[in-house]
């Protein structure tokens, strides 16, 4: 799964690998769709960036990641709906429903996985 993140999003745009017109504009969006993942837990820690098609998938999941699917479906919802949104309400809202499904799913699998108490114990008198 070490395919070009850039390329197969464009793919799932209907744009050709070597039609390079938009490259600029889908890197923006797919680039800002990673700092949408970031605050929801997924990703490197520090963030992730790509400039070019050489950035893939393993290198910002890793490798025998559960959670391709989902992040690269986000991915292309998300980015679709900043390059080329749909013409229709409907199309908009049933799109903006499953990014959000997708995201809780991806934050309850993060959370599984590294779960934090946002409540920790507080110190008792004898450890101040």
């Amino acid at each position: 799964m070490s395919d070009s993140i850039l390329t197969s999003v464009k793919k799932n745009l209907g744009l050709e690998e070597e039609y390079t017109a938009y490259d600029a504009d889908v890197l923006t969006h797919i680039n800002t769709v990673f700092t949408d993942l970031l605050a929801i837990g997924i990703g490197p820690p520090d963030g992730f960036f790509i400039t070019d098609s050489t950035a893939t998938w393993d290198q910002f999941l890793g490798v025998n990641e559960a959670k391709y699917g989902a992040v690269k479906t986000l991915m292309y919802l998300q980015v679709k709906n900043y390059f080329d949104p749909p013409q229709t309400s409907y199309h908009l809202t049933a799109a903006e429903e499953q990014i959000k499904k997708l995201e809780v799913r991806l934050n309850t699998m993060r959370e599984d996985e590294e779960w934090t108490d946002p409540n920790p114990p507080l110190p008792s008198e004898e450890e101040l």
